[in-house]
């Protein structure tokens, strides 16, 4: 977790148990959890698409 120790980790729980409340906690990270899901999924089709691209290029210059 980077250089986050047990303390720095337990303050933000707290803080976020007293800010967004016990009962919107799980909507809160299902929410975060699919933004992360996306956000991964966008990366591996740009990494995709770039591999692609770069293979294509290669295909047309060995015909050259």
């Amino acid at each position: 977790m980077g250089n986050l120790g047990m303390q720095e980790i337990l303050i933000i729980g707290l803080f976020v148990l007293i800010f967004f409340g016990a009962k919107k906690i799980p909507d809160f990270m299902k929410g975060l959890g699919k933004g992360v899901r996306e956000f991964k999924d966008a990366v591996k089709d740009v990494k995709k698409e770039v591999e692609d691209s770069s293979k294509e290029a290669t295909k047309i210059e060995d015909r050259s």
